[in-house]
């Protein structure tokens, strides 16, 4: 019998059942696979902290996944082509990622590159597809210098990479310790703080194109403004309120044209990350059964990379 989290309340990870449960048998579009790490994201908390519209208790949690395909359902493949069991995938925007096995649409799923390894992997679409669509938005363009909230976070440290590839330069705010590794990714690094828009001017020496907030703070937003004048060139993951109130993007994974958006460039990340284009910092891993303390340890902020379980 296999085990699954599930939020049974609206509520926070202490509330939730680690709990057995039976895979279905896939049946056609659909694999079962047997998940070696699922990545862990704030997220998987956010999204059943309260009632939600067009979600219904129990919500089984975790939308990323690495792992062996197990079970094949009829005249299936999957996102990447043709599939068989034992074949190593990772998925994205599944339902239910903390668990041992799982059953999932087949199109969520892609063949992983055999560079990453199974925590890597789970961690790769959510900050790399969340990222991408903060350098979409803004029009990030070559030659350009933009302005990063949150450079040392995991979408951050995505960010960095997809626009060094692009020729695209990154002044990326981010604590003293953690400044070497904005400069590892091919970021500059900024201390927040006081006097931050001065830095950013003083470091960019001319325009800033575009800022990308990851961080959500009023110091994020107030500099982003007082920088870069276009408000079209302005997103923010994190501060919803603020972009609603002043006229600058917002995005988040829910919404219809994120969802398209970021289901599309999946392929294309995957492809980097085959490449060694595109690295997941890991931070650690957890027993699947620590759940609980993995996601406290991501609330806290700062864990130095990607965290995942392991059942």
């Amino acid at each position: 019998m296999a085990v699954h989290w599930v939020a049974t309340q609206w509520g926070s990870p202490e509330q939730w059942d680690l709990l057995e449960h039976e895979p279905p048998l896939p049946g056609a579009g659909e694999v079962t696979v047997r998940v070696h790490a699922a990545g862990v994201n704030p997220a998987d908390a956010k999204h059943v902290a309260a009632p939600r519209a067009g979600m219904q208790l129990p919500v089984p949690i975790g939308y990323e996944i690495s792992g062996v395909v197990t079970a094949v359902g009829p005249g299936t493949k999957i996102g990447s082509g043709a599939v068989a069991v034992g074949d190593e995938v990772l998925a994205f925007r599944v339902r239910g990622g903390y668990a041992d096995e799982v059953t999932i649409p087949a199109e969520k799923a892609f063949h992983k590159p055999a560079r990453l390894t199974h925590p890597e992997a789970a961690n790769l679409l959510l900050a790399g597809t969340t990222a991408a669509q903060m350098l979409a938005v803004t029009q990030a363009a070559e030659g350009e210098t933009i302005l990063l909230h949150g450079a040392s976070g995991a979408v951050g440290v995505s960010v960095l990479q997809q626009a060094a590839l692009r020729g695209i330069r990154v002044i990326g705010t981010a604590s003293a310790t953690r400044a070497d590794e904005v400069r590892r990714f091919g970021g500059v690094p900024v201390l927040y703080g006081d006097g931050l828009a001065q830095r950013v001017r003083d470091i960019a020496g001319g325009p800033v194109a575009a800022a990308l907030d990851a961080v959500g703070t009023d110091e994020a937003v107030d500099v982003s403004l007082d920088l870069v004048h276009d408000r079209s060139r302005i997103v923010t993951i994190a501060a919803a309120a603020r972009a609603q109130a002043e006229g600058f993007s917002w995005i988040v994974g829910s919404q219809p044209e994120s969802t398209r958006f970021r289901d599309e460039v999946r392929a294309e990340l995957i492809g980097l990350a085959a490449r060694g284009d595109l690295v997941v910092p890991m931070a650690g891993t957890y027993p699947l059964a620590d759940a609980r303390e993995a996601l406290r340890v991501v609330a806290a902020g700062h864990p130095g990379g990607k965290i995942a379980l392991i059942p």
